[in-house]
């Protein structure tokens, strides 16, 4: 195992586009971690410059107390799973669990017990004659990290190992990957442009945005306190509502409704300023009868998410839409009035894009990550 740390990290390609814009980053020795970003932020570029399948323009990279900036992928000791697997056709599974060590000249004796223990580990073992072709999704999934595992890297890299499976084995994988990073202790680094995958499995995520870090934080964190808008607007399986405002004596005004001035920004604001008052659609609850310190608006789409409703509401004048989260049969129709009110401690500030808030006390010595 080794911890990761990047210093001013940076990568141009020859085309001009600047992918990774001088990046420092740390990742614990044995921590579970996420670049999480939509398409284009670089997440992917930056995990195969760790592995050393792309040079860096710039900035060091060390594996532990060895600066592998330079060094080629196989002097890295890491493994790497790829998106579609990258495994061999015309080997089985043996073969390919067992094809690192081959390149590391390990005896074939030696290699096919390994091979055979870790698909055993895997759930694999009457497996081992099949080529990848005879396989599920699921247990090619399944080789891709017996093969990484074979191999006993410093560090595990998976590139969106999950994004080719089905919805169900996406849910049943992600639990056996959790389960399997804890008890090898690997430290990993994942790639995903999915939020809910890097909440369920990461001890620590990387929210990327054109080639920047735009937040690094537990998934409590990200969720719960978005350092910028971009943030806020990207994590979370419903998008936080992120509505003009203007500070005021007695609180926050938007939409003519004064609301409470959100805990972490009292003292932190002068009246008259512009902010973005932020709730997430789970933290507003609804009403379909007017109360005081709501906001009101006109219900014009109702989204069925199973288990409860995802409901707009038009506020008025040019503020826009407001989305809150009703639970099941309590849902209205579009046409209807309704008021939302925010949960207490529940709302955000942000001015000029970055959060308004006081510091976050600090963690007890021993905490748990």
């Amino acid at each position: 195992m080794a911890a990761i740390t990047m210093s001013g990290l940076t990568k141009v390609y020859p085309n001009g586009v600047r992918a990774l814009n001088a990046l420092d980053l740390d990742i614990v020795d044995g921590e579970f971690f996420a670049l999480l970003g939509p398409s284009g932020c670089g997440k992917t570029t930056l995990l195969r410059t760790i592995a050393g399948l792309e040079v860096s323009s710039g900035g060091t990279i060390h594996i532990g107390d060895t600066d592998v900036t330079g060094m080629p992928p196989g002097r890295r000791d890491v493994a790497m799973v790829f998106q579609d697997y990258a495994l061999f056709p015309h080997m089985n599974v043996r073969d390919n669990i067992a094809y690192p060590l081959r390149i590391k000249k390990v005896d074939r004796r030696t290699r096919h017990g390994k091979a055979t223990e870790t698909a055993g580990g895997l759930g694999l073992a009457e497996l081992l004659e099949r080529r990848p072709a005879q396989l599920s999704g699921g247990q090619q999934q399944r080789v891709a990290l017996a093969r990484a595992m074979a191999y006993t890297p410093q560090v595990f890299l998976l590139d969106e190992p999950l994004s080719n499976l089905d919805a169900r084995l996406r849910l049943e994988a992600r639990t056996f990957l959790k389960r399997l990073q804890r008890d090898l202790g690997v430290t990993t680094v994942f790639v995903t442009h999915d939020q809910a995958e890097a909440l369920a499995l990461a001890d620590r995520i990387a929210v990327m945005q054109g080639g920047r870090i735009r937040q690094v934080g537990t998934p409590v964190e990200v969720f719960r306190r978005p350092a910028n808008t971009f943030v806020a607007g990207f994590i979370g399986s419903t998008p936080m509502n992120l509505i003009p405002a203007t500070v005021r004596d007695a609180g926050v005004e938007v939409a003519g409704t004064i609301l409470p001035m959100p805990e972490i920004a009292e003292g932190l604001t002068e009246p008259g300023e512009t902010v973005t008052y932020a709730v997430r659609p789970e933290y507003l609850d609804y009403s379909p009868a007017e109360r005081a310190g709501a906001l009101s608006g006109v219900v014009v789409v109702v989204e069925n998410l199973g288990s409860s409703s995802l409901v707009s509401l038009d506020l008025p004048g040019d503020v826009g839409t407001v989305q809150v989260v009703v639970a099941e049969g309590e849902e209205p129709a579009p046409g209807d009035r309704g008021w939302v009110a925010p949960r207490p401690g529940r709302a955000l500030l942000y001015r000029d894009d970055e959060l308004v808030a006081a510091p976050v006390p600090a963690q007890p010595t021993g905490a748990n990550r």
